[in-house]
């Protein structure tokens, strides 16, 4: 018996917006199978995945945060996608545009350039040059495939991995900060150049806004302008496009141009927002999780919106391992103070701790000193008196690591007391001097 697989002529507008909602449906069924076979209770997993990261102040702002670079890369794709063509290289994208805008940062660093020009320029100047980088960077596949015929698959693919090697070169190499204890990475970003927090407490920044702004004026677009509906017929009848006179390499590099300068603004948004400095890893692939949402929100700006807050909970929901010990508080702060750690001082000198979560609530907490700390005996009762105010905060289980960059990174200056903050931001993420 033969069964041949027909597209449907006519699809109506309620098949269209479930179809998403059925397959997200289906694939928690599936995830709660694989989390049965593995003896743990499907509703047990999925009350931490989806329902705990929006029961607090934090985890929310958390979703909104890692969502904004998912939604402005998947708008721009949408315009690619839509116009059938095939932008699979946004992580190179988001790469430069970080890496761009992040170098301007450094070029400014401590003033320079300050002192005649004042600094009001250097935040939207770096968000400007991020999004150019990206757009210069999407439009090499671009040209590549208007003028010699290449897939833009393989050429926007493989330019990620460029991207990535550029980054990489230039933070072990001249970028990389000369009091950073060799660790790879920038100098800490000055406030000129970090994305304003709108809330006194947690991570949510500026970016959030630009997102939401992106997101309007994509909609406006498809909806009610001749580039929009030029994109959608030359997706979906390209012979038709074609004698209507619709030019599909100039199409070509204007979508690109878009989904680029997007990918871009995205990357240099996060490290001047999250982040705040210029790492060998700036991205958790943002860039191709984005592929997920854009076609989880059909390809539509609404859609995507909602497609990247639900992958966001994700990723926040995601991390916590189920059945954690649970503490009073959604928030713990520990404190030390004594030995020779560096303070952070006039956005000089970096605390930056990456932790390590097993709980929806402070459980563990994985610490990494990147040097010796005075002799053994002083490391020793540094050790010791940070184990004591851990437990005194609540947190049961500490693992201190010796010469590691596994989760954590401290800037180190001798003869400087100790006034480390550790808050809990999310999930395993960089606690910024901007988040305090």
């Amino acid at each position: 018996m033969r069964i041949d697989l027909e597209p449907r002529q006519n699809i109506s507008r309620s098949r269209e917006l479930l179809a998403p909602v059925a397959a997200l449906i289906i694939a928690v069924l599936l995830g709660g199978v694989a989390v049965a076979l593995m003896g743990i209770s499907p509703i047990e997993a999925f009350r931490v995945y989806f329902v705990d990261p929006l029961t607090n102040m934090t985890d929310l702002q958390e979703i909104a945060v890692k969502a904004s670079p998912l939604i402005l890369i998947a708008v721009g794709l949408a315009f690619c996608y839509r116009a059938n063509l095939w932008n699979i290289g946004a992580e190179g994208q988001f790469v430069i545009g970080g890496t761009v805008g992040g170098g301007l940062a450094i070029l400014t660093h401590n003033g320079v350039y300050q002192s005649a020009w004042g600094d009001a320029w250097i935040l939207p100047a770096m968000l400007f040059v991020g999004a150019l980088a990206g757009l210069f960077y999407a439009l090499i596949p671009a040209f590549l495939k208007v003028k010699l015929g290449v897939s833009e698959i393989l050429t926007s693919l493989m330019l990620v991995y460029v991207a990535q090697l550029i980054l990489d070169y230039l933070i072990r190499g001249p970028w990389r900060d000369p009091k950073g204890f060799n660790f790879p990475q920038s100098v800490p970003f000055d406030t000129e150049a970090t994305l304003p927090l709108l809330l006194s407490s947690g991570r949510l920044h500026f970016g959030v806004i630009v997102t939401l702004i992106v997101v309007v004026i994509a909609a406006v677009v498809f909806a009610r302008t001749m580039f929009g509906y030029q994109v959608r017929v030359v997706g979906a009848a390209p012979r038709a496009a074609q004698f209507s006179g619709f030019k599909s390499g100039r199409l070509t590099y204007a979508v690109f141009a878009i989904s680029g300068a997007l990918a871009g603004l995205a990357g240099v948004m996060e490290v001047s927002g999250q982040i705040g400095q210029l790492q060998p890893s700036i991205s958790p692939g943002y860039g191709f999780t984005a592929i997920i949402v854009a076609f989880l929100g059909r390809l539509s700006p609404v859609g995507i919106l909602i497609g990247g807050l639900v992958l966001a909970v994700t990723y926040i929901g995601g991390h916590p391992s189920i059945g954690a010990p649970k503490t009073d508080s959604a928030r713990r702060m520990v404190y030390l103070d004594g030995g020779t750690l560096a303070m952070l001082e006039a956005q000089r000198e970096r605390v930056r701790v990456m932790k390590l979560f097993t709980g929806a609530r402070w459980h563990d907490l994985d610490l990494v000193f990147p040097s010796r700390v005075g002799t053994p005996a002083a490391e020793s009762a540094l050790s010791a008196e940070f184990r004591a105010m851990c437990k005194a905060a609540g947190v049961p289980n500490i693992t201190l690591y010796g010469l590691r960059h596994t989760y954590a990174s401290l800037s180190l200056e001798r003869g400087v007391p100790v006034k480390l903050f550790s808050e809990r931001m999310g999930h395993a993420d960089v606690c910024s001097p901007q988040a305090w």
